[in-house]
């Protein structure tokens, strides 16, 4: 700890060597008829990355002053009710420029705005920043009516596997937020949160491959940041939307955005419905193979067909309160249920070497399943003196509450469909609860030159508890299944600081620094059955372990500006993905009697070193050329029991995982009614490692792209092409082949452009279906899993204010 704390405060005490040196800048507000606006909101931004330095109110005659600020370029925003945003020039303070007098800003009243552009061209799809991308998701028309996990799958970079998983730039272990808090989830989980979030709700998804040291260390492929709509205009405003999607099957959803703010509140809520029902169908084939000479010994054919419906509730309710000029003070409560039901209908032929029929079993699968969510947190913003010292800090509660009611009913027939032997039924009563509590405190105080130190402190504890009740009926008796029945509880403590340095070196080069040091204490008990052969009953039996380790996450950013039309940044971080509890949980799921998934509480952590090179040309066109290195991969897994013909999915640490990369971003107006957005990712992966004791190495080459075309046909009329592709590559232990999906989508504004009606068809050509293989060992397996995927959906926008 000595060492840690000598490395924190060397870095903290980094360029503290003189005192900051200070400007002022003035200006005036007006509106189109050349009137002062009262109470406009003020705001000083850093050029560089528009980052929130300090925020005012104009006078009664429109004015407004800022003094004290660091050297530095900067521009400023106003907002008033009533009118389009305005920004002034960028402008520099310096030693030869410390008073600036801005010009006259003139607000340009909404109507006349509005009238001017469309709602989806006042922002692009695709924002690149210094250090992460933006996706505006109502920008585009073909979000409508999707959820946050549809959202993601067309954003650049990502990928969503079949089981909801998520990768970036073919990596996975991302961490997702929700408004800068990490959910806590992963896997299935993590998909059924982001399934129950509409894309209305949702106002932008930041993409940080590789975040500076303030961010959580979690996330070894880096974070994906939701953020949810906020307005903090004067006054009152809100949108409401309703979205109806068909597809094999109906989807809808609707919601309220509604924002006040007046005086010192601002009061802020969110609130949404919807319905959807989807069908999948699976099919997998399997070849069990002999132990030793490797010859198929059966081949299982298995085809299910699936049924998946589910109502989703959320709402959000947030005030800020403005306590002095500066102090704000904030609390956020929100929540979702998701109650949801499934059905599988599963058909499995069972053949001999020589492809000879033996048998076959049906078996029918049934879950009804409730997710509930409340979270809440209060938070202070401080800004403590004149300079733009800021301290900001956080609580957060957050609990998760499923309970999972399954039935799997299996009938045994022969080769010409009559009964072999009586079927059997399974139940399972599996409930499960997680609490997160976290607090955190921000320190940011600016230098001179515009270079800026920040540090923190975070604490987080997470308990989750899950339980698995399982009784089996055979030949009409209901008796508990002890082999299957089990609890689980798990906790962990992280506990972090960090320290951050960032500022300009010269006119052309530019610095960032970062150390980031977590503990993490955990310990996990699971309490089961354990049978006795010779006294053919069972007894008690439980399992624990205990965790604790420090880890130091150090960052580094180097921007080195060439000229006006060229930059280039190389960035270096170091990451850690902590097995999620859904993957520690040792229980059971069922697909079918010879198909299951299992938890896996012996995982352990896995560490990235990640570094990446990038090039921007004229601000639009990016270019980044990365390389990741990966030890003790968490990767999914298949493992067989040749003897029962079961194959069972879990996580494992597996492997070492290099991968390089690169990857090509442009941003562009074409002309004045054609906007692209295109994204182009080259990069190998390769994987070496030991599974089930077999010595197993996969390494290929995958091509993804996204790209999204807006065409302004007229004022109103908006029409936009969009899709993405990846060829064939590797996931985990899976050989998977190519797919993709192309989408259209137009957006018409009406009701005098207060109104928009958007229609869209998502996977236009149905090929966004997963087919994969994987051989190693004695596991041959084949999978091709289709969804309905393709859904034509209208929407309906009306946007209020006043």
């Amino acid at each position: 700890m000595k060492k840690i704390f000598t490395l924190l405060s060397a870095l903290a005490i980094f360029g503290f060597v003189s005192h900051a040196q200070k400007g002022k800048v003035s200006g005036s507000v007006i509106d189109g008829s050349q009137k002062t606006i009262e109470s406009a909101t003020i705001s000083l931004l850093k050029a560089q990355d528009s980052s929130v330095i300090k925020f005012t109110v104009a006078s009664k005659e429109g004015a407004f002053v800022f003094d004290g600020i660091n050297y530095g370029r900067y521009l400023v925003s106003v907002t008033a009710v009533g009118h389009q945003k305005g920004f002034s020039p960028a402008f520099d303070i310096s030693a030869s420029s410390e008073v600036i007098q801005l010009k006259t800003i003139e607000l340009v009243p909404q109507a006349k705005a509005m009238g001017a552009v469309t709602v989806t061209a006042k922002k692009p799809f695709i924002e690149q920043k210094i250090d992460r991308t933006v996706v505006n998701v109502e920008a585009s028309v073909t979000n409508v009516g999707n959820s946050a996990l549809e959202v993601l799958e067309k954003a650049p970079g990502i990928s969503v596997d079949k089981d909801g998983n998520i990768s970036l730039k073919g990596k996975q272990g991302v961490m997702v937020m929700v408004d800068g808090r990490p959910t806590q989830l992963g896997g299935s989980d993590l998909a059924n949160l982001l399934r129950n979030m509409n894309a209305s709700q949702l106002d932008q998804v930041e993409i940080m491959t590789n975040p500076p040291a303030k961010y959580d260390a979690a996330g070894n492929a880096g974070i994906i940041n939701i953020k949810t709509k906020k307005n903090k205009q004067v006054g009152y405003n809100g949108t409401f939307n309703a979205n109806y999607g068909q597809g094999n099957l109906p989807k809808f959803n609707e919601g309220l955005n509604f924002n006040y703010r007046q005086g010192k509140w601002n009061l802020f809520t969110n609130l949404s419905h919807g319905y959807r029902e989807r069908n999948n169908k699976l099919d997998i084939q399997r070849n069990f193979l002999h132990e030793t000479t490797k010859e198929i010994t059966s081949f299982f054919d298995q085809q299910a067909r699936m049924k998946n419906s589910g109502s989703s509730y959320s709402g959000k309710f947030g005030a800020d309160y403005f306590a002095g000029k500066n102090t704000t003070i904030g609390a956020v409560v929100s929540g979702f249920s998701g109650p949801n039901s499934f059905v599988n209908n599963n058909s499995t032929n069972i053949y001999d070497k020589y492809g000879v029929l033996m048998n076959q079993t049906k078996a029918v699968s049934k879950q009804e399943e409730s997710w509930k969510n409340i979270s809440t947190n209060l938070n202070l913003r401080q800004v403590l003196d004149t300079t733009g010292k800021e301290l900001t800090a956080d609580l957060d509660y957050i609990r998760y509450d499923a309970n999972n009611n399954q039935s799997l009913s299996n009938y045994y027939l022969n080769a010409t469909g009559g009964i072999k032997q009586k079927g059997d039924t399974l139940y399972g009563h599996l409930p499960q609860k997680i609490n997160i509590y976290s607090g955190r405190v921000d320190y940011t105080m600016p230098l001179k030159n515009g270079a800026r130190f920040e540090a923190g402190v975070k604490t987080s504890f997470v308990k989750t508890d899950n339980n698995a009740i399982y009784d089996t009926v055979s030949h009409g008796v209901i008796m508990q299944d002890l082999s299957r029945t089990n609890g689980f509880v798990y906790e962990e403590n992280i506990n972090a600081a960090y320290v951050n340095m960032s500022g300009s070196l010269s006119k052309k080069w530019s610095a960032q620094l970062g150390l980031r040091v977590e503990n993490t204490i955990s310990k996990g008990l699971s309490d089961g059955f354990k049978y006795i052969p010779a006294t053919n009953s069972f007894v008690a039996s439980d399992t624990s372990f205990k965790k604790n380790y420090t880890q130091l996450f150090p960052t580094a950013f180097l921007q080195y500006t060439a000229n006006d039309k060229n930059s280039f940044v190389i960035n270096y971080g170091r990451r850690i993905r902590r097995p999620n509890y859904e993957s520690l949980n040792p229980f059971i799921e069922y697909l079918d009697k010879y198909t299951y998934q299992q938890g896996n509480p012996n995982l352990r952590p896995q560490f990235s070193h990640n570094i990446e090179l990038s090039h921007t040309f004229k601000g639009f066109l990016t270019t980044t050329l990365n390389y990741t290195q990966t030890n003790d991969i968490i990767q999914q897994v298949l493992e067989q029991n040749t003897a029962k013909n079961e194959t069972f999915v879990k996580q494992a640490n597996i492997a070492k995982q290099r991968q390089y990369g690169i990857a090509v971003s442009a941003n562009k107006s074409i002309n004045k009614w054609w906007t692209n957005s295109i994204y182009v990712n080259v990069f190998n992966n390769h994987f070496e490692g030991l599974i089930n004791q077999t010595n197993v190495s996969i390494d290929a080459t995958t091509l993804m792209l996204n790209g999204s075309q807006q065409f302004k046909l007229n004022k109103t009329l908006t029409a936009e092409l969009s899709g993405w592709y990846r060829t064939a590559g590797v996931e985990g232990v899976f050989e998977a082949k190519s797919m993709g999906a192309l989408n259209i989508g137009f957006s018409q504004q009406i009701l005098n452009d207060k109104g928009t009606i958007r229609f869209s068809v998502r996977d236009i050509l149905y090929t966004q279906g997963f087919r994969a293989v994987s051989k190693y060992g004695d596991v041959d397996v084949n999978i091709n899993e289709k969804n309905d995927s393709r859904v034509a959906t209208i929407g309906f926008t009306y946007r209020f204010s006043k």
